[in-house]
């Protein structure tokens, strides 16, 4: 079975003989082995296991422990995450302890079929018997173990210490795991198991709580937030406050001993390179570039240039020689003539002649000449127009109709080019005059001017909503915008549905006949756009004025984005900024000790359960009255031990609220162990190192012994 991990194999194996105890401290969170004697445990590594499969061949391969994260790369994690054997500090899942197991012994050298020596491993207190026989049954099954040994991780710790003079053979041992947390007491060097407390919060729940304060207040680098670096910056970073009600107005007040005792950590953050000038060499590339550009941009409007004039040309002498034919034909040939080429008159042709003339001078870039003094009078291109209809012929009354048409259509093209002369005029001045406004008094022009965008603003947004919801109710006080077509129509819109409706269904039902009578284009006249009094086609000079208003905010004032005045009803929209050092800091303030809390009051994170202060309490309590004082030795003997005391002020803290509880002057002391990672693992390895430890096991013949007895259904 292949395995991955950065923990390396030992190879002295067999110089152990088959009498030497294993040890195992199998904690929820970590996983030591070694060889009982020594001092330190050969192989550590975390109690978790990982099933990935190969991006590329799908193989699953199985990860325990700390594996290397470069190799992760190649495997797919997604759907297999970090899988533990324990629930709370229990042993439930035994198919992972195996691969736990086997990965330890194969990383402590075991390369044999079955392991030829006695196990010494470690369980919490009141430990369910169901778990301890499957724990057995999987060691003497699967391993072939000689003998196996149970006992209490805090009490080996305990024990320990008793040795090493830090505490007394009466106490308490405070025990504060990854995920429990014990109170044993001892009596004469003896735990008593009836009287000890258990309270479901540890190491983890303290991580998991950073993990996620962090989260929200930094949910853009939630990625850089894994379980491992949490658990870094909790051992680094966090403390157990003194008197947190007052270790929290501390940093409410802000006060300077509040930013002493923040911490910052710093994210990867890579600067933006700054911009340099470019320099002449580039500056010199760019023109060239540009100036080749240009000149290609030049070439092709010259060719298109030299191709509008031959055909222009083309055009001149196809005229000319049309011209120089009419003189060689008769007068009553002339239309017929002219029809054939696509003409009506000779005047149409002289007319199309200055045109192409004129054409070809503005192509060839010469002075063209003004158009009153190209084209003939008025009187001259249109002749026919003071004429009678019946003095007329069929040609000469549809030529008639073409000049009047020409006519009003170059008066009316007159007259708008004049409009739009006088109202850019109208602009400039008006433009001149708002200019030396502003140059007289800046501020009271840019408040007149914000006030007047905020008025249209409101303006152009009721006219929005009235045109949704419509100018009246429909009797459900709708305001959201759902009613019928028939309400958001006006008057002119709702008359002129009226009058279609009649022209449908009440004229012409036999055969269409709509348009015969005069009152029918009457009826049609009413209909038309041009009589509707409707100005959503028209276009509205209130939105263009809050454009141009607009922008010229915009211009003056740099602080101005659209939108920003009207209220609720627009959201601003969010400014960028380029991202400084500042932006990948994480800041830990209040975090470093409200975590830590949850030790002492778990309903922070929703257990109703006590705290370690509390625990001690009720521990003492359950004691059997075997004597006057010995709570006194209780308390002044008292021993923290695990990863979770390891925070700085966590005796202070501890002594503080068990003085709360219990009678004044009560002698209360606590003191940590030596080590409170090693420290089980150490008294576990002393313990089956000694003479007496092979008549404290639990050999494999008793086990088959016990197995052969309720297989027959026997009285064990």
């Amino acid at each position: 079975m292949p395995f991955i991990s950065k923990t390396e194999r030992q190879s002295d194996y067999s110089s152990f003989n088959s009498s030497c105890p294993i040890v195992i401290d199998n904690g929820a969170s970590y996983f030591r082995i070694g060889w009982a004697g020594e001092n330190d445990p050969r192989v550590i590594f975390r109690n978790i296991v990982q099933r990935p499969r190969h991006k590329t061949t799908g193989e699953t391969v199985t990860v325990v422990g700390d594996h290397n994260p470069a190799l992760l790369k190649y495997f797919d994690c997604t759907r297999s995450g970090p899988r533990s054997a324990f629930e709370s500090n229990v042993v439930y899942q035994f198919e992972i302890m195996e691969y736990i197991l086997d990965f330890g012994f194969d990383r402590l050298g075991a390369d044999q079929s079955q392991i030829d020596h006695p196990i010494l491993i470690t369980e919490c207190a009141c430990n369910p018997v169901q778990s301890r026989g499957k724990m057995a049954e999987l060691l003497f099954e699967s391993y072939g173990v000689p003998s196996i040994a149970f006992g209490v991780d805090a009490a080996f710790s305990y024990k320990y210490n008793q040795k090493l003079g830090i505490c007394n053979d009466t106490g308490l041992a405070i025990s504060s795991g990854f995920t429990t947390t014990h109170v044993i007491p001892f009596i004469n060097g003896e735990p008593v198991y009836e009287a000890c407390c258990r309270t479901n919060v540890g190491g983890y729940h303290v991580t998991d709580y950073l993990k996620q304060l962090l989260s929200l207040k930094y949910p853009h680098h939630i990625s850089k937030l894994t379980w491992e670096r949490v658990e870094e910056l909790k051992m680094e970073h966090c403390y157990v406050a003194a008197d947190y009600a007052s270790e929290v107005q501390v940093f409410q007040r802000g006060h300077m001993e509040a930013e002493e005792k923040t911490r910052c950590w710093q994210l990867p953050w890579t600067p933006s390179p700054a911009e340099e000038p470019p320099s002449e060499e580039e500056i010199a590339r760019k023109a060239a570039l540009k100036e080749k550009q240009s000149q290609r941009l030049r070439e092709m409007a010259e060719a298109k240039r030299s191709s509008k004039i031959n055909e222009l040309e083309n055009e001149l002498k196809g005229l000319e020689f049309l011209l120089e034919e009419l003189k060689n034909i008769e007068d009553d040939e002339v239309v017929l003539f002219l029809a054939s080429r696509g003409y009506t008159s000779k005047r149409e042709v002289e007319s199309a002649f200055a045109k192409v003339t004129q054409s070809l001078r503005k192509a060839k870039g010469e002075q063209v000449p003004s158009e009153e003094k190209v084209d003939a009078s008025a009187a001259e291109k249109y002749y026919l127009i003071d004429i009678p209809d019946d003095e007329l012929s069929a040609e000469q009354l549809k030529e008639k109709r073409r000049q009047v048409f020409l006519k009003s259509t170059t008066e009316a093209r007159q007259r708008a080019k004049q409009k739009r002369l006088e109202e850019e005029l109208e602009k400039e001045k008006e433009k001149k005059l708002e200019e030396q406004k502003r140059l007289e008094n800046p501020e009271r022009y840019l408040e007149q001017l914000r006030a007047k965008y905020k008025e249209l603003l409101e303006k152009l947004d009721q006219r929005k909503r009235l045109k949704t919801n419509g100018n009246h109710s429909n009797g459900n006080n709708n305001v959201s915008g759902g009613v019928g077509r028939g309400e958001r129509l006006n008057a002119a819109q709702r008359e002129r549905m009226r009058l279609l409706t009649t022209a449908a269904f009440d004229r012409g039902k036999g055969e269409d006949t709509f348009g015969q009578r005069d009152e029918d284009w009457q009826l049609y006249k009413l209909m038309s756009r041009e009589n509707d009094d409707d100005d959503d086609d028209k276009p509205d000079q209130d939105e263009a004025e809050l454009t141009r208003i607009s922008s010229r905010l915009q211009e003056i004032d740099p602080t101005f984005f659209p939108g920003s005045e009207s209220g609720a009803s627009a959201t601003e929209a969010p400014r960028f900024h380029p991202l400084t050092k500042e932006d990948f800091q994480i800041i830990l303030g209040v975090e470093r000790f409200r975590c830590p809390e949850v030790l002492f009051n778990p309903n922070f994170i929703g257990i109703d359960q006590s705290g370690l202060d509390e625990m001690v309490g009720v521990s003492l309590r359950r004691l059997p009255t075997w004597g006057l004082g010995l709570e006194d030795k209780m308390t002044s003997s008292i021993l923290v031990t695990g990863g979770s005391c390891l925070y700085p002020g966590m005796a202070e803290r501890l002594e503080a609220g068990i003085g709360m509880i219990r009678p004044c002057g009560t002698p209360i002391k606590v003191v940590r162990a030596t080590d409170p990672i090693m420290d089980a693992w150490r008294g576990a390895s002393a313990y089956a190192s000694a003479m007496q430890f092979p008549q404290q096991t639990f050999s494999r013949m008793d086990y088959y012994e016990k197995v052969k007895q309720f297989s027959y259904g026997l009285t064990p």
